[in-house]
């Protein structure tokens, strides 16, 4: 591991406005008793991009970390051409996260998660001695996975059992990582209760989600990544979301970029996009409301299951936090958008066709809503447009070899007792 001089920052309190110091994992701001989200201020004002050997870490100036991890992976921006034509767009730039090696695109596991668990497992310096927590539906476990295996960091993953095809690898894990699930019919909203479970416990401690500055500023580096590449800052930022998180990067990212003053006061329009019919944040703002609409638990397991892009399926984002996802549509007119299994389907063929690499199913939602967007008049042909790919390369990678698969350790019910979790939990890693 490289040796550097810790990324320097402050902390913001959103719904305060109150500045203050990390304690070092802090994920809120103690001095506030209602949700607020905290973001990063960085002493260093305008971004400095580093040699690309260094992966992700290139963007480091705006990553709260305390070292930096074997990295090589990192988004990779590049103007279309084939899709672009297609759609009759000008200024189309797709944000590729995955393995395309033919665009320098060497993320692994294929999916954007691998920002947020370089990011996230770098604000942990070597002396950390307890255990890092990770809820999934699949795509972040993976990615966290290998990050922690690559850098022998003890790992607790929670992934409901449905989805263990994502659990997929290369080549074996160290056994530093370690799996538990809740059985099948469980959703991602249970494998993040059974996580919490858990985390009772002292010997562990909690991710963090979209409270942890480092995931939300390493996903931002997919922006970073864009507006260094185009040289300014886009119109439009496409990208599906389950939490929003992404989204919220993205914004966060717009408010550093605008100040370090290089790259225009643009604000991009945030055009996310749920998998019908799992839509709780869409039709949460098509009411215009900041909470979240009721939605039967029953329900939306059922819809869960129905939808292709798994990973969108989060029952408890963060919409309506302050600094959230319903604070960033109104601060960037933007938008939620939604698009079903087959315009999905039909996107992630296109993309097949004009581009020369497979996508996952949620950048495909993604694809699909910009293709009805365009075909309805609502874009501007010429409008520079940011079309963040979340996933994608997954058959390239994995063609012709066998894979391993991380089992899990222990399958839990549904309700299960905390004390049992905490007993057995803790026996994985004594």
């Amino acid at each position: 591991m490289t040796q550097f001089t810790p990324t320097q920052y402050k902390l913001l309190c959103i719904a305060t406005n109150e500045e203050f110091e990390d304690a070092g994992w802090t994920l809120d701001y103690k001095g506030y008793d209602k949700p607020s989200l905290v973001r990063a201020l960085y002493a260093n004002k305008q971004l400095t991009v580093y040699d690309d050997q260094q992966g992700l870490y290139k963007f480091r100036d705006w990553l709260p970390i305390k070292r930096m991890l074997k990295c090589d992976a990192a988004p990779v921006t590049y103007r279309s051409e084939g899709l672009a034509k297609a759609l009759g767009l000008e200024n189309l730039y797709i944000t590729f996260n995955g393995y395309f090696p033919e665009r320098g695109a060497k993320m692994m596991t294929c999916s954007f998660k691998e920002t947020e668990a370089y990011s996230v497992c770098a604000r942990t310096d070597e002396s950390c001695d307890k255990i890092l927590v990770v809820a999934s539906a699949g795509n972040t476990a993976r990615a966290f996975a290998k990050v922690c295996s690559d850098n022998n960091i003890p790992l607790l993953l929670s992934v409901p059992e449905d989805n263990l095809n994502a659990m997929w690898f290369t080549e074996p894990l160290n056994d530093c990582v370690k799996l538990i699930s809740c059985r099948k019919g469980g959703d991602y909203f249970d494998a993040i209760h059974l996580s919490n479970l858990a985390l009772t416990s002292p010997m562990f401690y909690a991710e963090g989600g979209a409270k942890n500055i480092a995931r939300r500023d390493g996903m931002a580096t997919t922006v970073l990544s864009a507006v260094t590449t185009i040289g300014r800052i886009p119109d439009y930022y496409f990208q599906a979301v389950g939490s929003g998180t992404g989204a919220i990067a993205a914004w966060e990212a717009n408010m550093r970029l605008i100040e370090d003053g290089r790259y225009g006061k643009n604000i991009m329009r945030l055009m996310v996009s749920q998998n019908a019919p799992f839509l709780p944040m869409y039709e949460a703002w098509r009411a215009d409301s900041r909470a979240l609409l009721p939605y039967d638990d029953n329900q939306a397991r059922h819809d869960a299951e129905v939808i292709d892009a798994k990973v969108l399926s989060n029952r408890r984002p963060p919409y309506s936090i302050a600094g959230g996802l319903f604070d960033a549509l109104k601060a960037t007119n933007g938008d939620i958008l939604m698009a079903d299994n087959l315009q999905a389907a039909k996107a992630a063929e296109l993309f097949l066709q004009t581009e020369g690499i497979d996508i996952h199913p949620a950048p495909a939602i993604a694809l699909a809503t910009l293709i009805a967007e365009v075909e309805k008049g609502n874009i501007d042909k010429r409008a520079t447009i940011m079309l963040n790919i979340t996933g994608g390369g997954e058959k390239r990678t994995t063609e012709g070899k066998e894979l391993w698969y991380l089992k899990p350790s222990l399958i839990f019910d549904l309700e299960p007792n905390q004390q049992d979790v905490v007993t057995k939990v803790e026996a994985l890693f004594k």
